[in-house]
């Protein structure tokens, strides 16, 4: 690469190599590395109970071991419908270890997509919680699965915890039983069962998958993207080069980010592997227990979205905790506002920086510099070996001049293979080994880019391109503001109209005509939104993300608001 090509190359700080070389191995290896290394380090926390590296490692190979047992094979997929959780980790590596796929799976996935999903890409197997039982009974009856490895999140806790936990579920009517029937078995005894010889499995890195995360995609279609060991090692190391400073055996991670979602599993759990780093396990974000686990265990990184951070910088008692381990944070998912990175930052003397990822690129390509210029309302530069043009929203081949927005592409070693069983898709998306992201960018000078809004988002009312993203950082200037979106709705006369939903910190309150106050006195007249409406919450994916496509399906179902 060379810096004339490449202009955010100068901004690279020191100790970032612009280029790597990125060793063609399986994903699985991060974890016997680390075990070899640090065999006595925590590699895990759940609730203040300790598994080492080691330890960890002999479960996984005792799960790979089970499921080669029940005849799973290299190259067939095991859904993990789990949060984060030991079992998470112990069936993740476990699978990869056979040379299966692991397909994860958010917990809160509706029963009819999740049977479409598993259908779509014949899953053999499904490992899941206890507490799910319902949906695993409706799944015996319309997948065709062979197994089902049921497990319980107080198998892994200590045992306070786990009465405690069985009491919540007792008083809550949830209390499981195991249920009978074929197929249907028990992790634990999968696990104390004699372990067989581990077959010898021969995994090319750059062809055999590691995972299929399904994605809406450059579409807004549910598909699976078909991630390989090699990108997910690229990705895991290209995250190693940007994070300067940090070291094997002596990181400690806050897993907030669910193991499901490809952020989590490349920038936590992979990540954390490789560095033989401390992972303190959360099943879900909580900021109390947040701020427990940084302050008694001293968290040093802490990825996340910015909703996570905004809720420890808001939370009344977080001037009660030590909060100074924390020393680098990536923010990705959504838009990262600067009041919360700097307040954030404040609060804890570390690094907090915004980056930029989608599933199809294993997720991350861009960052801002932990320790260089950081641009306000940019994602930052391309990481190692990573490349991007903007170009042309048409054909998507002619490249845009600096400053001016198009669709941008991206080509790097994390890129991923394509979309499972969907050609079509795979060949408007993987076009000359460039990867069409469907985001509408920019780039300046320096080679920083700008994600103005998703192609598929854009808004066009009388005749106008409008980008909500750029009317939802003006609303988010407010201070009652604490989360917003923007949509596009049908109209008769100007093809589609904004709508911009609310939610306000609470406590605080602000009328409609001073939100249009000021809108009016920031935003061209035709950017302005014209219904507005306030919310408790907006409907989120697992990752943080806000689904737009929901607040519009829920307008077909009501009246109108009036405008304003």
């Amino acid at each position: 690469m060379s810096e004339v090509s490449f202009p955010w190359l100068k901004s690279y700080p020191k100790g970032v190599r612009p280029h790597r070389d990125y060793p063609v191995q399986p994903l699985g290896s991060f974890l016997e590395q680390a075990a070899a290394d640090y065999p006595e380090q925590a590699a895990l926390l759940f609730y203040g109970k300790k598994i080492t590296y080691k330890t960890l490692l002999q479960k996984v190979e005792r799960f790979a071991a089970a499921l080669a047992s029940l005849g799973i094979k290299q190259c067939d997929r095991v859904a993990l419908i789990l949060p984060n959780c030991p079992q998470a980790v112990i069936s993740y590596y476990g699978t990869l270890r056979l040379g299966a796929v692991v397909v994860p799976v958010n917990p809160l996935t509706v029963e009819r997509e999740l049977i479409q999903q598993l259908c779509d890409i014949g899953c053999r197997a499904v490992v899941c919680l206890d507490t799910r039982i319902e949906k695993i009974a409706n799944l015996r009856r319309e997948a065709a699965i062979d197994y089902y490895i049921v497990t319980g999140l107080q198998e892994y806790m200590p045992s306070l915890a786990a009465v405690k936990y069985r009491q919540v579920l007792r008083l809550r009517e949830r209390l499981p039983a195991m249920p009978d029937g074929p197929g249907i078995l028990s992790f634990q005894d999968l696990l104390a069962q004699e372990p067989a010889a581990l077959p010898i499995v021969c995994i090319d890195p750059r062809q055999d998958l590691a995972a299929l995360l399904f994605t809406g995609g450059t579409t807004g279609t549910p598909k699976a993207a078909m991630l390989t060991h090699h990108n997910l090692v690229a990705n895991t190391l290209q995250m190693k080069e940007w994070f300067v400073g940090s070291e094997e055996g002596r990181e400690v991670f806050l897993a907030a980010l669910p193991f499901t979602h490809v952020y989590g599993m490349t920038v936590v759990l992979n990540f954390a592997v490789h560095l033989a780093a401390t992972i303190v396990l959360q099943v879900r974000f909580d900021v109390m227990e947040a701020l427990r686990a940084i302050e008694r265990y001293k968290v040093t990184i802490f990825p996340g979205a910015p909703a996570m951070y905004a809720a420890v910088n808001s939370h009344p008692k977080t001037r009660f905790f030590d909060l100074s381990s924390v020393r680098a944070c990536i923010s990705g998912a959504a838009a990262l506002p600067a009041e919360v990175a700097l307040t954030f930052e404040r609060l804890t003397g570390g690094s907090l920086v915004e980056g930029y990822g989608l599933t199809e690129a294993s997720p991350v390509t861009h960052c801002n510099p932990f320790y260089g210029k950081r641009k306000v309302g940019s994602v930052g530069i391309p990481l190692p070996d990573t490349e991007c043009k903007i170009v042309d929203l048409q054909e998507g081949k002619r490249e845009m001049p600096v400053g001016v927005a198009g669709e941008l592409i991206i080509r790097g070693p994390q890129v991923m293979k394509g979309y499972w069983n969907r050609p079509e898709e795979t060949a408007a998306t993987l076009r000359d080994g460039w990867l069409y992201t469907g985001d509408i960018a920019r780039l300046d000078k320096a080679g920083y880019t700008y994600i103005v809004d998703r192609k598929k988002d854009l808004v066009i009312s009388g005749g106008y391109n409008i980008y909500p993203q750029e009317v939802e950082a003006v609303l988010m200037e407010l201070p009652q503001v604490s989360d917003v979106a923007v949509v596009g709705l049908p109209d008769s006369q100007r093809g589609e109209t904004l709508k911009a939903y609310l939610v306000l910190k609470e406590g605080t309150t602000i009328s409609k005509e001073e939100v249009l106050e000021h809108c009016l006195e920031r935003l061209t007249v035709y950017k302005v939104p014209r219904l507005f409406e306030f919310r408790r919450f907006l409907p989120k994916n697992y990752g943080g993300k806000t689904l737009r496509h929901i607040l519009i399906e829920e307008e077909k179902n009501k009246p109108p608001d009036l405008e304003c």
